[in-house]
């Protein structure tokens, strides 16, 4: 991962959460959002929120004295989401890094984090940070996506913009929102922050938008593909956006285009 690939500011928060939220991170937010619930938790700690899908999906799901901690490394971003959330007393919005956590040893029931764990420049150190701040007993729950190649509208980007820049591809997609794909690695490097009881369920779902066009707006401009893109030459964003856009009409159709996404949503409990 570069530092470009943590950098979601600009108009990157918006794009990201009209587009993008919508398109892929909805439907994993629900799963979240359900397994969390499922524990009735009197505590909760949110780690790499985002624009916050999961704190809109979770927030009603839990009791009405619950205390919901929601954090990200990111402050624009953060900013945004707690925009989009509305008031809510149980709420609690803090910037803080994941690997460096600002919260006391067992201080929740669950720990959630969703599509945040491939961003962490040490990701054995951020799920140790989950783990001490978890109860005995606790769950931290959050998911990962699977290989570019079983996500079909990333993948078509990703070599759409590669055509653009062929000498030096920009790769984001590939090597860090899917680079975390390999189920004996997240195994095992949870192994090794001190979690031993691992549940890992694959669950493909359905992307889909209203055009190829909002899905290549999405990715081009609603993530840190943009830096990429414009780190390279800023003139070619709209002409690498109009590339994706034919590579996924060509592929899905013109009008709505529905395409294939894959993720792994794990449970791990604190002994």
């Amino acid at each position: 991962m570069t530092e470009s690939d943590k950098v979601f500011a600009g108009s990157i928060p918006k794009f990201y959460d009209t587009l993008m939220v919508p398109l892929i991170f909805e439907a994993y937010a629900a799963d979240i959002a359900e397994l969390v619930a499922g524990f009735s938790p009197g505590s909760v700690l949110e780690t790499a929120a985002g624009s916050g899908v999961v704190t809109r999906a979770l927030a009603p799901r839990l009791g009405a004295g619950a205390r919901y901690v929601v954090t990200d490394l990111n402050q624009p971003m953060l900013d945004y989401a707690a925009t989009r959330q509305g008031s809510d007393s149980r709420i609690e919005w803090r910037q803080a890094d994941a690997l460096a956590l600002p919260f006391e040893d067992a201080s929740f029931d669950v720990v959630c984090c969703q599509f945040g764990a491939m961003f962490f420049p040490d990701r054995v150190a951020g799920y140790a940070e989950a783990r001490r701040v978890l109860r005995p007993g606790g769950r931290f729950v959050f998911n990962a996506w699977d290989r570019i190649e079983e996500n079909a509208f990333a993948d078509d980007v990703t070599n759409a913009v590669a055509a653009v820049f062929p000498h030096d591809p920009p790769r984001f997609l590939a090597r860090t929102p899917h680079g975390y794909h390999d189920v004996a690695l997240i195994r095992e490097e949870l192994g090794r922050a001190g979690f031993a009881v691992i549940e890992i369920e694959t669950r493909e779902k359905v992307s889909r938008a209203g055009s190829a066009r909002d899905v290549a707006t999405a990715y081009c401009q609603g993530t840190p593909l943009r830096n990429e893109i414009e780190a390279r030459d800023a003139g070619l964003l709209q002409l690498a956006t109009d590339r994706a856009t034919e590579a996924i009409a060509s592929r899905h159709g013109e009008g709505p285009v529905a395409g294939k996404i894959q993720a792994h949503v794990i449970v791990a409990a604190s002994p």
